[in-house]
């Protein structure tokens, strides 16, 4: 079904664009015609090959990750733009220096399929926007003074959008320009949203740039397709290990046996499960954070249905900045009347909702 720049071509990105035989249900309807929609409203898109594995159903687990619904324009009270506070710990523009060890970039805005669930909403969707040659050289100015950094990241939106060439480049620089030797992890949903980007001569690109890992986002085992096995095996044939993070989604994968078959079914294409987060306090995605309690059950459940190789590390980006930390009853302090408290990394109190209400 189409080459990857075919996909990008015949991106829907509007309701228009949607095939007449499609029927949107009332949620999503709404969301379309919906007055004065919020400031922070996100974009639409998702590609044809993704629109070719959802079903008819409301509650279809990946319908839900791409038709957007009204109840995006639903902000809790502790909700914000930028969940993670990533603002504050950018130090260039495109760069975040929030560990010591380790920097993202933000290649670009734009992602081949907006997840509804995306934390980063706030950034991905303006469309065209793009590390510049001026930003990437005052970065590698940056890296080759802080020589505590040891990894880059590299997302946005998702870096794989970029042609083969910008990505090359991208990557020289990095490898070559720095100084040192960095270890790299290119974050992308490529391999599950639009597996045909994975060609060949990518592939080899990304081969040529050891050490570096793609992290990718698989969240339901029906997103394990022969095209994204494809693609997976021709990345780890190559050289490049691949890992994943999901993300817990109220009606996506919040039953152990759909985690179970994801996590075994990664394995099985040779993709280590790596992280399971939690759901962070984007605003409009209170309609899919799974209660904290419910995660905890879930992961107890788990360990007795599968291997430890098969199990990936529940993990939460604490509000305010705290940091990412692995979700286990020791890491909470107390639980306050309709709050969870954490000991972040720094030692701080962190709050976080516990949604049960």
């Amino acid at each position: 079904m189409y080459d990857w720049k075919e996909q990008r071509a015949h991106t829907i990105r509007a309701r228009q664009d949607l095939p007449v035989s499609f029927s949107l249900h009332k949620n999503e309807e709404a969301f379309f015609t919906a007055e004065g929609q919020p400031e922070f409203h996100f974009g639409f898109a998702v590609t044809p090959y993704y629109f070719s594995l959802i079903g008819e159903s409301p509650e279809d687990p990946l319908r839900a990750q791409c038709i957007p619904r009204k109840d995006e324009f639903e902000v809790k009270e502790y909700e914000v733009q930028d969940p993670l506070w990533e603002e504050p710990y950018s130090p260039l523009p495109r760069m975040v220096h929030r560990y010591p060890n380790r920097v993202l970039l933000l290649v670009t805005d734009e992602c081949a399929l907006y997840c509804r669930h995306c934390f980063r909403r706030y950034f991905a969707s303006r469309r065209g926007g793009v590390i510049s040659p001026g930003q990437l050289r005052k970065i590698g100015e940056y890296l080759r003074l802080h020589t505590e950094v040891q990894e880059v990241v590299l997302s946005g939106g998702d870096p794989l959008v970029l042609g083969d060439a910008r990505i090359s480049e991208l990557l020289h620089i990095l490898r070559y320009e720095v100084g040192r030797t960095l270890v790299l992890r290119l974050a992308s949903r490529m391999p599950v949203v639009m597996p045909q980007r994975i060609t060949p001569q990518l592939t080899k690109i990304l081969s040529e740039h050891s050490p570096l890992f793609l992290i990718t986002q698989f969240n339901h085992w029906r997103e394990i397709t022969p095209a994204s096995r494809t693609a997976i095996s021709g990345l780890v044939d190559a050289g490049v290990p691949v890992l994943n993070q999901a993300v817990l989604l109220k009606g996506v994968n919040d039953r152990a046996d759909t985690l179970a078959a994801l996590f075994q079914g990664l394995l099985e294409i040779r993709v280590k499960p790596y992280y399971l987060f939690q759901g962070d306090l984007a605003a409009g995605t209170s309609h899919f954070r799974v209660p904290l309690a419910e995660g905890f059950r879930l992961l107890r459940k788990l360990r007795g249905q599968i291997s430890g190789l098969a199990m990936p590390v529940y993990a939460v980006d604490l509000p305010e900045g705290g940091g990412k930390i692995p979700l286990t009853e020791q890491y909470i302090e107390k639980l306050e009347e309709g709050w969870y408290v954490f000991i972040g990394p720094d030692g701080k109190r962190y709050y976080y909702p516990e949604e049960a209400r």
